[in-house]
């Protein structure tokens, strides 16, 4: 028996889904904690160091440019979301707007392994980390931690989230120290000088986008949240906010305390900041707050990475399996099982910087889709509001411009991934004909 909800389309009676499906717990707080939580972590700890390579005293503007281009495709998501609150997120905007099942599963694919890499690329960052401390082998450390925070995810979202928050606290303390640290510094260097020019500036935030991916993520909790048509969208802006200035202040402090050239040539570049700045115990704190950090972020991309999944399944784009939800738990244990299977995989193909290059010209995909959905319902009749269709327009645009400044390895890898994703789309259509 089928139920017609809205515009979407379930396999079963509404009371069923509500009784068997997620359970709405998260409130505005816990959104934003999970909103900031998704976005701080390998980016700001990882990579600022290759991003001052590029950009030099100026890396804080590539943050600030990086944030705008996240705002604008975070205003579609923030206006799709009012519209859809489901974990279905781009694969339902995409579907809808443009009638496409086909298009709407690539996007739904690419989310998913955008989300997968990336869990797989911090979790690479935890392992160095944990290699500099104990000796063990970074690929090994990074397994074991996608293990670990697959089992909390598991437990279920409620307990998910307290552990998302406490972590979340403890990382933003760390930030907090680095910015401090460089107040006794500031006005020390030239905050403008690009060694590279603007391109160089441009080729950083390519790198730095990667920082700021996860606000997205956001949407896929709409069914596990309070009032999802209000919450997720205020949430969705306060997150990238928070983060666009805590990002600026740090690039800030970190050009003030230490030689742009010696951030670059460094694995650690938070840890030596705090070096130079306080001495090895400093160090030593912030190299703990950087493990934290990355843990917590792959704990969040783990939740987004099943959920898609999840919401994918539930509108028969995946297997029925990825849709069943453990009724004590109230999570999907198949999903989280398999995404926890994809990301241990990706621990073992290529570093971090390649990984997360490939991350973000997966999602700069997604986004443009996401921005044209918005642009293809407001020409299809449907008020989405003149400032939002205006975002809309910006953020495809500044999309297209971003795709353009990665190299032809990390296009072609992508590519590769999006006709896998077609091949998978092919496969499902054929199953059901087949039965």
């Amino acid at each position: 028996m089928n139920c017609t909800v809205g515009m979407f389309i379930f396999r079963g009676p509404i009371t069923d889904i509500m009784a068997e499906g997620l359970r709405r717990e998260i409130g505005l707080f816990g959104a934003v904690a999970y909103g900031v939580g998704t976005i701080l972590g390998a980016g700001i700890y990882a990579l600022i160091g290759v991003s001052t390579g590029k950009a030099g005293n100026a890396v804080w503007l590539a943050f600030a440019i990086a944030a705008g281009i996240a705002l604008f495709s975070g205003l579609s998501y923030a206006k799709l979301s009012s519209i859809f609150p489901s974990s279905g997120a781009e694969y339902v905007y995409v579907k809808e707007s443009f009638g496409s099942r086909f298009w709407a599963f690539i996007v739904g694919w690419l989310v998913l392994i955008s989300s997968i890499i990336s869990g797989a690329a911090v979790a690479l960052g935890f392992g160095g980390y944990l290699f500099a401390l104990i000796d063990v082998p970074v690929a090994v450390g990074a397994s074991a931690l996608i293990i670990v925070m697959s089992m909390v995810n598991y437990l279920g979202i409620k307990e998910s989230l307290t552990l998302n928050v406490i972590l979340t606290l403890i990382e933003l303390a760390g930030v907090v120290i680095v910015i401090f640290m460089g107040v006794g510094f500031l006005g020390t260097v030239d905050y403008l000088h690009m060694p590279n020019g603007l391109s160089g500036v441009i080729g950083a935030v390519g790198i730095i986008f990667f920082a700021f991916i996860g606000f997205e993520g956001l949407v896929k909790i709409g069914d596990e949240t309070k009032d999802a048509t209000r919450t997720i969208p205020r949430a969705l802006i306060l997150s990238l906010v928070i983060t666009a200035v805590i990002y600026v202040l740090v690039a800030i402090s970190v050009v003030s305390i230490v030689p742009y050239q010696d951030l670059a040539a460094s694995t650690s570049p938070l840890s030596d900041v705090a070096l130079v700045a306080s001495g090895e115990g400093a160090s030593l704190l912030l190299t703990a707050i950087a493990m934290i950090a990355t843990a917590n972020t792959v704990l969040i991309i783990l939740i987004a990475s099943s959920r898609i999944a999840f919401g994918m399944s539930v509108r028969d784009a995946l297997p029925d399996i990825l849709s069943q939800v453990n009724p004590r738990r109230g999570t999907p244990p198949a999903a989280i099982a398999i995404t926890m299977a994809a990301s241990l995989l990706f621990c073992f193909i290529g570093g971090i910087e390649l990984t997360a290059n490939v991350a973000n010209f997966t999602i700069f995909l997604v986004f443009l889709a996401v921005n044209l959905s918005v642009i293809q319902f407001s020409r299809k009749g449907r008020n989405m509001g003149r400032g939002y269709v205006l975002s809309a327009v910006v953020g495809s645009i500044t999309s297209l411009a971003m795709l353009t400044q990665f190299s032809w390895e990390v296009a072609l890898l992508s590519a590769v991934m999006t006709l896998a994703g077609a091949g998978v789309f092919k496969l499902s259509e054929v199953r059901p004909a087949l039965s």
